[in-house]
């Protein structure tokens, strides 16, 4: 395999002039990105409702077309589904990716043009490693094989012709010969349906290669790393794979599960941590420099284009989004896209905050629905990470999953937040966690410092401090597993909580506390 490492670093080190390219020139590559759109979807049935032929400037554009939730697109998303063509976008549309509905009731659909495949997805997969090679250029990552956690796919229930399934599983699919040869577990495996059947069958097989790099949310990664070892009977994963680099991590953050990886699965400084921002909708952003965690470079050139909507805007009927050239660093935005797949003004869900301008870097700061404001405290998942990691680091201790939301205040009883922790490793002290937690939010978080203030609003936190497997059990039951499925975080009612909660072995077993403002 040393020639093919070879090779392949050679191939991937000549693409980061282009990475180069739009970094020096981030507007110029954005405006080149709107127009090319524009142009490609003009004769479009949406191009002609909004038209596209008369814009001349994305002004105009942001004039004439609104932000739309998905809710607002779908009936155009639908009538893609059951084979209508040139609807949103002119190119033939063959597969679809089904989120994982962690924000809606119901999965969401989102095609998945061949523009978006190639120019977007697969451009990202190239690139992630070039930053890779960019930051450890004496690499040997292809030595060995890339482990990917797909999801499934299934036939269209509106059009036989076409599929939909996880994002990982339509881009898996649809691998050129030479990227299967570079990963494990085959094909067949990776895209199996039954969750617990194929992580048996990855377990088997994976142990048994030289597995370098790994691609996955972290919270699946954890079930199928604890299987290999328990399988193998080894005591972390480096033994199983000496030779393994990398782990490239997105869809959640990292942090909550930084010291877990660190400590207990790869302990060694030989290992890297690489961070993506990817979801069925595109590619977005990469972390192009090890030393900055957490924060990743938007990639301008994969067919998306971007504008910025402060999270005041949200839910407004006029919404003014900013450009890139408008954006202030640390303010929060929702994140607005159109694409190469028919998805435009599309309001994604998530919310960012940029690390910095030219060049343009980011960070996940949470999601529109995924808070807590149940009391003015506006808590987002990030506030929620770093309180975790904190704690965790204080007391010595390794969080596999959590997740919270509000306790309503009542007839003469104020509220306060209620989570739900489960660990690897638990505190010795679990009063001096929930201190912890509690104190470091009230830092990140003037909003719930304030009404943490002497109790007067906000009790400190009730914390339930879960049993091994609760979370794997509960999204089992929600027919959740797989990797594009993440558990929320953040709520802003109880229906996590309560469904949670009423699982009859987490009820039976659970220990809770709670502490006062000290």
């Amino acid at each position: 395999m040393k020639l093919v490492n070879n090779m392949t670093v050679w191939f991937l080190k000549r693409r980061f002039e282009r990475i180069e390219q739009f970094m020096n020139n981030p507007i110029e590559t954005q405006q080149r990105i709107f127009s090319e759109l524009i142009e490609t979807a003009r004769y479009t049935e949406w191009g002609s409702k909004y038209n596209y032929g008369q814009i001349k400037s994305i002004k105009e554009f942001q004039e004439q077309v609104p932000v739309s939730s998905y809710e607002e697109l779908y009936p155009y998303i639908e009538r893609v589904l059951k084979g209508e063509p040139n609807v949103l976008w002119p190119s033939q549309i063959e597969w679809f990716s089904k989120s994982s509905g962690t924000t809606n009731a119901r999965s969401k659909f989102l095609p998945v043009s061949p523009e978006a495949l190639e120019e977007c997805h697969y451009e990202g997969g190239k690139d992630m490693m070039t930053l890779l090679i960019h930051n450890r250029p004496e690499t040997r990552v292809f030595d060995g094989k890339g482990l990917s956690i797909g999801g499934t796919l299934h036939a269209n229930p509106f059009d036989d012709y076409t599929q939909v399934g996880d994002v990982s599983a339509v881009i898996m699919q649809n691998l050129p010969a030479w990227g299967e040869f570079m990963r494990t577990p085959p094909l067949e495996v990776a895209l199996m349906d039954h969750w617990e059947s194929k992580l048996e069958k990855m377990a088997n097989i994976c142990s048994q290669e030289n597995v370098t790099s790994i691609l996955g949310v972290p919270t699946w990664t954890i079930v199928l790393l604890d299987q290999i070892l328990e399988l193998t009977g080894k005591s972390n994963m480096l033994e199983v794979w000496p030779d393994f680099e990398v782990f490239v991590h997105g869809a959640v953050s990292f942090e909550p599960y930084r010291d877990l990886f660190t400590q207990k699965y790869f302990p060694s400084e030989q290992v890297t941590y690489l961070e993506t921002y990817s979801a069925s909708e595109g590619f977005f952003a990469i972390q192009d420099d090890l030393s900055k965690v957490g924060e990743m470079l938007l990639m301008l050139d994969y067919g998306i284009f971007y504008e910025f909507l402060p999270v005041e805007e949200v839910g407004k009927p006029h919404p003014r989004a900013l450009l890139l050239d408008e954006v202030e660093v640390g303010k929060n935005y929702a994140l607005v896209i159109s694409t190469n797949a028919g998805l435009w003004r599309y309001l994604i869900g998530d919310t960012v905050k940029f690390t910095s301008k030219y060049p343009f870097r980011l960070k996940v700061s949470g999601r529109t629905k995924h808070f807590i404001n149940a009391f003015g405290e506006e808590v987002i998942v990030e506030n929620a990470d770093h309180a975790i990691k904190v704690a965790s680091q204080k007391t010595d201790s390794l969080v596999a999953n959590y997740t919270a939301g509000p306790v309503y205040m009542g007839d003469g009883s104020r509220g306060r937040h209620e989570w739900v922790i489960e660990f690897t490793r638990e505190p010795a002290s679990q009063e001096e966690f929930i201190r912890i937690l509690d104190e470091t939010l009230r830092e990140v978080n003037s909003d719930y410092d304030a009404k943490r203030y002497k109790d007067m609003a906000l009790l400190s936190p009730l914390v339930h401090f879960a049993p091994a497997n609760t979370f794997y059990n509960w999204m089992a039951k929600r027919k959740k597993l797989g990797g594009q499925n993440k558990v929320p975080r953040l709520s802003n009612d109880r229906v996590y909580l309560e469904d949670l909660l009423g699982q009859s072995a987490f009820g039976s077993q659970q220990s809770s506390s709670d502490v006062s403002h000290l």
